[in-house]
């Protein structure tokens, strides 16, 4: 217990100069870093959604040279090919034997993080490409199996805006995200200081404060963070609540077409343990439940008809069965 004390003080003291490093390079966006972090931890993907320019891949570029990972960015297009994710196998001839042989040309998908710009752009069957690296960690290729290295995270991009010509995620991968993180426009100060930097000439080097080895002890850290029974209880709760069968006797009820499954109890109790060791305390509590249940379920709520003609969103149904725990 008490190695693991000293774990919890110094994966703070590490998240403190990880912030400090990206924020050399980000203004503001600091709950968006803190989330990525806790998905890094807690071995989850992450779905951001945001207009152009909030600096979206900026941000992902810097958390993973602080993290000092192997980072990979994949533009999705419409014409986009599975091949084009996975890597595919070529025909060689040895110039020595003339024997023809097949060899692996490894895609971007080989790599600790995984920049899916625009992941909406491109049709289901490449999207389908993604579902099986981010629940297995392994591609298979002409009925080979290939395992992608840990740490594997992936980030996917949304352009909220832009609906046409576009392919909406399935409910099924949805469900393989962690977060739905929505990227807000920054405040007037942080815009200010946002042109203040980038219209001057700079030059910014970031410092690596984590390595891998610290990534895999700090999530072994995390699953041995303990959880009184009654927090997993009100996460239960929370996550019965957002389905129909559960919550007639609300008013919230008609507003909600399908709810969550079970990852999304999983995840809120994940999420929860990774907030508090990012804040340097041994157990999660009810606010820290409370601080991730929106990027958990937002994307895993189907509102009704009744809430669309109402205009009420997701988020609106969670604060709703929030106030209700």
């Amino acid at each position: 217990m008490g190695n693991d004390v000293k774990l919890v003080q110094e994966l703070k003291e590490k998240v403190d100069n990880a912030f400090q490093e990206i924020a050399k390079v980000i203004i503001g966006q600091k709950e968006t870093t803190e989330k990525l972090m806790i998905s890094l931890f807690s071995g989850g993907h992450s779905l951001l959604v945001g207009v152009p320019g909030l600096a979206k891949t900026l941000l992902i570029k810097s958390f993973t040279e602080v993290f000092d990972l192997k980072f990979n960015r994949i533009q999705f297009t419409p014409d986009l090919m599975p091949s084009d994710i996975t890597g595919t196998e070529i025909l060689e001839s040895n110039k020595e034997t003339g024997e023809k042989i097949f060899r692996f040309i490894e895609g971007p998908i080989f790599a600790n993080v995984i920049l899916a710009d625009e992941i909406n752009r491109t049709p289901p069957k490449t999207q389908a490409a993604l579902l099986e690296a981010m629940q297995e960690k392994q591609v298979t290729i002409s009925e080979k199996t290939l395992k992608i290295s840990e740490p594997f995270l992936v980030l996917a991009t949304q352009n909220p805006i832009e609906q046409e010509g576009t392919y909406p995620l399935p409910e099924a991968q949805l469900d393989r995200f962690m977060f739905n993180l929505w990227m807000d426009y920054p405040t007037s100060e942080d815009e200010f200081e946002i042109v203040k930097r980038t219209t001057v000439p700079q030059k910014v080097q970031l410092e690596k404060v984590f390595s891998k080895d610290d990534i895999f002890k700090f999530r072994e850290l995390l699953l041995k963070v303990p959880v009184a029974d009654n927090l997993i209880e009100k996460a239960v709760k929370i996550v019965g609540l957002s389905r129909k069968s559960n919550n007639n006797e609300y008013p919230f009820s008609r507003l909600i077409e399908w709810g969550a499954g079970p990852r999304a109890s999983q995840f809120l109790i994940l999420a929860a343990k990774g907030k508090a060791i990012l804040d340097g305390r041994f157990t999660p509590n009810y606010d820290d439940i409370r601080d991730v249940a929106i990027p958990v379920l937002r994307h895993r709520i189907v509102p009704s008809f009744n809430a669309e003609a109402e205009g009420i969103q997701s988020t609106e149904i969670i604060n709703q069965i929030l106030k209700v725990i």
